[in-house]
Formats: structure tokens, C-alpha cells, sequence
């Protein structure tokens, strides 16, 4: 960081490093999924996994505000691919419901995270606290 408080690199940006952990994640628990999956969801799942933190990390790099939150936006859409994934991993039995709990964990905190990344990079004032949302806390 910066003295302003600005991360100098997408290193520094905690949801960059959340990307790097959820891509871990899946890559460990897809490689317990059986071989003929290989170009399957395995595949898929680890793309949209590499995917968040890559574009966080090109979108970073671009220097200029527009291309971060459009990269940014690329981010979200991949942790949507990802959950999508992991429901039919879980659905098809590939995937037991207790592992599928942490990796969907996983994937909703970056998604708030960006959420609040693209409000700060476009200058908007960081969303109040929903008491709903708060209460589930």
C-alpha cells in the first residue's frame, strides 16, 4: 500500500488474495473428482477459479478506472460461473454437500468484496449495512 492507502499492486487487494485461496481450493477438490471429468467440470471449474484473481490482477494492472471495473465485473461473472459449477458438482454427487459448504463460502465473500471494490474504484460511497444481512452475521 501506498501512503494514501492505495494498493500499489492487485498483491495488496485482499480479495485478490481470497481469488488465490477459492482457485486453491478447487483445484484440490476437483482433483478428487473422477477422471472422465477431466474435460469436463474439472476443467471448467479450475478456468472460472483462475479467472477471479487473474482478472482482478489484469484489471488492476490497466491503470485506468473504466477497464478495472470492467475486469472487476469479469471477476464477479466468474465466481457466478463457479457457483453454478459447484450446485451441478454437488447435484451430480461429485461433490458431497459438507464440501460444498466451504468452497460456496468461498465464493460469496469475494463476490461482496467486489462488489464493494467496484462502489470504491467508481467512487461511490461504500454500501450501508443491510440490518438483514447484518442479523445473519
Amino acid at each position: 500500500m501506498n501512503a494514501n492507502g492505495k494498493a500499489q499492486s492487485y498483491h495488496d487487494l485482499l480479495v485478490w488474495q481470497k481469488g488465490i485461496a477459492l482457485a486453491k481450493m478447487i483445484y484440490k477438490i476437483t482433483g478428487e473428482f473422477p477422471s472422465e471429468e477431466k474435460f469436463g467440470l474439472i476443467s471448467q471449474m479450475r478456468r472460472a477459479a483462475v479467472s477471479v484473481p487473474s482478472n482482478i490482477a489484469e484489471g488492476q494492472a490497466r491503470h485506468t478506472t473504466g477497464e478495472f471495473v470492467l475486469f472487476i465485473s469479469h471477476a464477479g461473472g466468474s465466481l457466478a460461473e463457479l457457483d453454478t459449477q459447484l450446485t451441478l458438482a454437488t447435484e451430480l454427487n461429485l461433490l458431497p454437500a459438507v464440501q460444498a459448504k466451504p468452497c460456496a463460502d468461498s465464493i460469496s465473500e469475494p463476490r461482496r468484496m467486489l462488489n464493494g471494490l467496484r462502489r470504491v474504484v467508481n467512487g461511490q460511497k461504500p454500501a450501508a449495512p443491510n440490518s438483514k444481512l447484518a442479523a445473519r452475521r
